[in-house]
């Protein structure tokens, strides 16, 4: 059992004692100056569904099905050309505050204190999602010359790799997951992070929350054995350098870089270069070191706490080619190979815009651009229908050590722990949902008329 699992087997005791505190691509238009977008908004116009071609009766049926019992959904939001349309919030319903207590033993009475009475201004969270945030501070970085390119050796700044094979790995490697590196899981014998020792163990990226330094051993990696079959990989397929490998070291990495090439935190250059220039109140989680970065290293892989609203002004901003108001650059080189990539690439996803049938195939072969986060966390960006849909799932910080979002787990004392606490599987309910954003998104598409 990983020691996840295992860590999540005891968290009803955190709740407890805490105070809480796919394959295809898609493209863009053809690159057109800043002034041509309309500008983007620091507060969302909100408007009739009617005013923007939608059907305000399908997308109550929409988010009905996604707001069901058994969906764990705290927010959700439709952007139509560039307005606000439909959003709807809400804290835990009756019959999954039963399931958690079932299946976890959570006290009824401390399900809702942490997870209801949630509404538009009640914080979400990132997991997984915040990867694509670094991508896109990675290209302003770039564009602003900090970075000449992301083709270049990532050794420029891991200076740690320049004298070894690793100097070969390229920034661009990094955000596609192809760095031919050894995932990093936590490792409960040696009391730190090791090469990954399974597929489930490395499966969401490798369990890098139990470490309280969760850079230095993603730097100090070495290169995995190509040609063979690694047990994380697969039980009967070879690994080979480059292939794919979702791994949440390649984008700890990537925030080092732009820490080494910036001479900022990521909070910091974020706060300055982005946040603020769409409008966006954002906390970013750090790992638990005292030294690092600024008092811990930021987890550029995870765990990015803002309102739901916020996160459409960043799938907004993309769907406008990477503009904002009143700035005279575009990124609409570095969005446009966002939009085009196939699968993944970049720290973002391709998703589905229809259900899938019984084999999990696309059924319509049309695909749109994600974010993808742990528990459901989704900023969905259709460049051709011009829609930005977000979805996120019930969330608490559980800050029992400080109310500094510095994550510490410790598996035999939970009382000292800080933790991002999502549903269902972030308080240890490993539960299927009846949520489908493949569904979701479907339903919001047929309500444009």
């Amino acid at each position: 059992m990983s020691s996840f699992k295992k860590f999540l087997h005891l968290f009803p005791i955190l709740f407890l004692i805490s105070c809480g505190g796919g394959g295809g691509s898609t493209s863009i238009p053809d690159p057109v100056t800043p002034n041509e977008y309309p500008s983007h908004p620091l507060v969302w116009d909100v408007v009739t569904p009617e005013s923007v071609g939608m059907n305000t009766s399908k997308l109550d049926q929409a988010f009905d099905y996604a707001f069901q019992d058994g969906a764990y959904t705290q927010a959700a939001i439709v952007i139509k050309d560039g307005k606000l349309v439909y959003e709807r919030y809400r804290g835990i319903l009756a019959g999954e505050k039963n399931t958690l207590r079932n299946i976890t033993g959570i006290d009824l009475s401390r399900l809702e204190a942490l997870f209801g009475n949630k509404n538009a201004n009640s914080y979400v969270t990132s997991w997984s999602s915040s990867k694509s945030f670094v991508s896109f501070l990675i290209g302003i970085a770039e564009e602003d010359e900090l970075i000449s390119s992301i083709n270049d050796s990532a050794s420029i700044f891991i200076q740690e790799w320049a004298n070894d094979d690793r100097s070969s790995i390229t920034i661009k490697n990094l955000l596609d997951m192809r760095s031919g590196l050894d995932p990093m899981c936590f490792d409960d014998d040696l009391g730190s992070l090791d090469t990954c020792k399974n597929t489930s163990d490395s499966s969401s990226g490798g369990d890098l929350v139990f470490s309280d330094d969760q850079l230095t051993k993603c730097i100090d990696r070495d290169f995995s054995e190509s040609g063979v079959i690694q047990p994380w990989y697969s039980d009967t397929e070879i690994y080979n350098r480059g292939d794919f490998k979702y791994s949440n070291c390649d984008t700890q990495v990537l925030g080092e870089i732009l820490f080494r090439a910036t001479g900022q935190d990521l909070q910091t250059y974020a706060d300055y270069q982005l946040f603020s220039k769409i409008g966006i109140d954002a906390i970013w989680w750090k790992d638990f070191v005292d030294a690092g970065q600024s008092n811990g290293n930021y987890l550029a892989y995870c765990c990015l706490d803002s309102t739901a609203r916020d996160y459409a002004k960043f799938g907004h901003m993309l769907l406008l080619g990477g503009v904002w108001e009143g700035s005279n650059i575009s990124y609409s080189s570095y969005v446009d190979s966002i939009a085009s990539l196939n699968y993944y690439g970049l720290q973002f996803w391709n998703l589905c815009s229809s259900p899938l049938d019984e084999n999990n195939n696309c059924l319509n072969d049309d695909w749109i651009t994600s974010t993808i986060g742990y528990d459901g966390q989704y900023i969905m960006i259709d460049f051709n229908r011009n829609i930005v849909v977000v979805r996120s799932s019930l969330y608490e910080p559980v800050l029992n050590i400080s109310n500094e979002r510095k994550m510490k787990l410790v598996s035999n004392d939970l009382a000292l722990s800080n933790w991002v606490s999502t549903t269902p599987r972030g308080v240890g309910a490993y539960i299927s949902t009846s949520f489908s954003p493949n569904q979701f998104f479907y339903m919001i598409t047929e309500a444009i008329e």
